[in-house]
């Protein structure tokens, strides 16, 4: 059993997902503060118990609870010389409870067929997600909005080892899922199959090749934006299925006297049907008013490409990847054709070098990230004006000693961005974009500088 609880409590901007420029502009627009008093909490307690029966078959179950809450205090609204805004003052508290239980089982059998070995893995996933908003406005009355989402999933795979270095590993899985939201009613099921075949030459290298279904129900809101408070309803929007196909090769293998190479790459391609985009522009609705619907077919092409090489107490690992995605947009969402994800990122390349100092116990390690600019285009929600997205490099150092006289011990010294580079993270909000009351929003949610860290821990 474990149980984790985090607390964290402080004055934070409005819309802390948007860097701090976004945020100065909605606090001058508005005459309203630019912080915010905030209380956020989390409760997990998990409970895992491991099972050998027979002389074959092993099972793992593990049951979980996590229960957020929010509090933020919204009276700065008053402030605003806008009786629409004014109207938003009061007190936001609102909770999000998820909760699961998983079973996964294994059993080993020989000769079903002939000789080969079969390797069965299989078993139940359920989760459920409950939330719940409630603003208590400063001039009376309240609003209150909740919704739930549970899945119940079972599934089996078979991986077949014909004992020649083939091995096919078919898999079925059904899932069954009911939500009720601000968008949607309904209840969903779908049966998805998976099939892979992996082929091992020798002890060094190794190809698999595999293709599974997908999917996706339509997803409840978060708390922070009111749990589907004010979502207009799409009683008929569908889920997601679709295909994700991928291919990968690698080698490790020794190549001289305490030299180790390790190649590897991996291309894939993921369909997604019915692709649902939170944000789509409701049909005959204001010039901004949008809902969840399913806006066309996105695909998603990528692969990486991975070299390494150890000699000694020297080790180093270099990857390259490259992911781009593209939406074939309905009819009536034409406007989207063509589109990538919003928090699609460039080309990247990332190394990492680690040297390991025996005599004193010392792993030194630098690693680096470098990673391509992504040029202007249309997108999923991007930013309106410019979305294009700057590249950057990152470096960072580190150090451990672990003292030989005391082998409890660990001492950890690092710098993250050793150069200090200034730069927003491409999975986070990017670009300008114009809004009729703020005006022109520089979106950047810009990454720290450079960080000295340092830790001592002793393992009892």
């Amino acid at each position: 059993m474990s149980f984790e609880t985090y607390k964290d409590e402080g004055d934070y901007s409005y819309r802390p997902d948007m860097g701090l420029a976004t945020d100065v502009a909605i606090t001058n627009s508005l005459q309203i503060p630019l912080l915010w008093p905030t209380e956020f909490t989390r409760d997990t307690i998990t409970l895992s118990y491991d099972l050998n029966w027979g002389e074959n078959s092993s099972l793992k179950a593990s049951l979980y609870s996590n229960t957020s809450e929010l509090y933020r205090d919204e009276s700065g609204w008053s402030m605003s010389p806008s009786p629409r805004f004014q109207a938003y003052a009061g007190e936001v508290t609102g909770e999000a409870e998820n909760t699961g239980l998983n079973l996964l089982g294994e059993t080993l059998a020989t000769g079903l067929f002939a000789e080969e070995e079969h390797t069965f893995t299989y078993g139940a996933d359920y989760v459920k997600h409950d939330t719940q908003y409630d603003l208590a406005i400063a001039s009376g009355g309240s609003k209150h909005s909740e919704e739930s989402a549970k899945n119940l999933a079972f599934f089996i795979q078979d991986k077949i080892d014909f004992g020649n270095g083939l091995a096919v590993i078919p898999g079925v899985r059904h899932d069954s899922y009911d939500i009720d939201s601000g968008t949607v009613n309904n209840d969903y099921s779908e049966f998805s199959l998976s099939l892979a075949a992996e082929y091992q030459f020798n002890e060094n290298l190794i190809v698999k090749l595999s293709s599974t279904e997908l999917f996706k129900g339509p997803e409840i809101s978060e708390v922070f934006v009111g749990a589907g408070l004010g979502d207009n309803r799409n009683q008929d929007i569908e889920a997601e299925t679709g295909i994700n196909t991928e291919f990968s090769i690698a080698y490790d293998g020794e190549v001289g006297t305490n030299k180790t190479l390790r190649l590897g790459a991996t291309i894939f391609r993921t369909q997604i049907d019915d692709y649902i985009f939170d944000n789509a522009a409701l049909p005959g609705g204001a010039p901004r008013e949008t809902w969840k619907d399913n806006v066309g077919d996105m695909t998603v092409d990528g692969f990486e490409a991975y070299a390494g090489f150890a000699l000694d107490a020297f080790s180093f690992q270099l990857t390259y990847s490259n992911s781009e995605s593209e939406l074939d947009a309905f009819t009536q969402y034409a406007s989207l054709d063509g589109a990538r994800l919003e928090r699609e990122q460039g080309d990247t390349i990332s190394a990492d070098f680690t040297y390991q100092i025996t005599a004193y116990n010392l792993t030194l390690n630098w690693d680096f990230m470098v990673v391509d600019d992504v040029a202007q285009g249309t997108d999923l929600y991007g930013a309106d004006l410019d979305n294009s997205k700057d590249g950057f490099t990152v470096h960072n150092i580190s150090a451990h000693w672990q003292p030989e006289s005391v082998p409890s011990l660990h001492v950890r010294l690092g710098v993250d961005n050793l150069f200090d580079e200034f730069y927003s993270s491409q999975s986070s909000k990017n670009g300008v974009s114009f809004h009729p009351v703020f005006g022109e929003l520089f979106l950047m949610d810009y990454e720290p500088g450079r960080n000295i860290k340092a830790s001592v821990s002793y393992q009892f």
